[in-house]
């Protein structure tokens, strides 16, 4: 007669997953203990708006200073779920609704103190001339407006132009570009072009449908990225002073 272990069989699929944690559950033991920046906290994972805006009036009038919020309770709230969605237990709309709430707390705060959050850097992103496809850019935009970066919005069918014009005026820490068609990628070797001939050499983040990174790898700026959520990352570590070699060489595949 065979050893069979009965353990394993007839056993829902679904059985294994219900019993492990929840997202909600994860984030709650993440919340701070002070249950005034908690409940802000849990109002971004939330993605409410309303709730999160009642949340702050409250931490204010216990005498919480406004600037001190966005860091300590806003963007506390938004790691929280930036981080849930890197482990695969929330997904882009979650992030995209928490991503309003903050950005909406975020004003509040700056309304009622009257002076301006300080942001980790400045990122320039657009889509290529000619490109009108630009679902890619709105999600790396809300990751990185997430992840506590100022993001200048240049659009979709940016003509090169307007691109360079941009990055001179807001010296931005690095550039990205999204390309959907073939037709239209061959605007980043002109846009790297002109960053150089302006002596500007930030690194220059490509991605989108039609992008490869062979293709990137022909020009000195080019960074390939194939997932949006890894945008954050590279910003972090050009704050860190990793060169575009380093950064090539921890993000490209080899």
């Amino acid at each position: 007669m065979l050893d069979i272990d009965p353990t394993g069989i007839l056993v829902r699929y679904n059985v294994k997953l219900e019993s492990e944690l929840s997202a909600d559950e994860v984030a709650r033991d993440l919340f701070p203990p002070d249950i005034l920046l908690r409940n802000v906290v849990e109002a971004v994972f939330e993605g409410d708006e309303d709730e999160v805006i009642a949340a702050l009036k409250d931490a204010v009038e216990a005498g919480r200073d406004p600037i001190s919020l966005i860091d300590d309770a806003l963007m506390a709230g938004m790691d929280i779920v930036s981080q849930l969605y890197d482990d695969g237990l929330l997904f882009l709309p979650d992030v995209i609704i928490s991503s309003h709430a903050m950005s909406d707390g975020i004003e509040y705060c700056k309304q009622i103190s009257g002076k301006s959050h300080e942001y980790k850097g400045t990122v320039v992103s657009y889509v290529v001339e000619g490109d009108i496809h630009d679902i890619g850019k709105k999600i790396l935009t809300v990751l990185l407006r997430s992840n506590g970066y100022d993001v200048i919005d240049l659009g979709s069918d940016v003509p090169t132009d307007e691109v360079i014009q941009a990055v001179l005026r807001y010296r931005p820490i690095m550039l990205t570009g999204t390309s959907l068609m073939t037709t239209t990628m061959y605007s980043f070797m002109e846009v790297n072009n002109r960053l150089l001939e302006n002596n500007i050499k930030i690194p220059f983040i490509c991605g989108g449908g039609a992008v490869t990174q062979d293709f990137v790898m022909n020009y000195q700026l080019g960074i390939y990225c194939e997932d949006a959520a890894q945008v954050p990352k590279i910003a972090d570590l050009i704050l860190k002073k990793k060169s575009i070699e380093e950064l090539r060489e921890l993000f490209h595949m080899h």
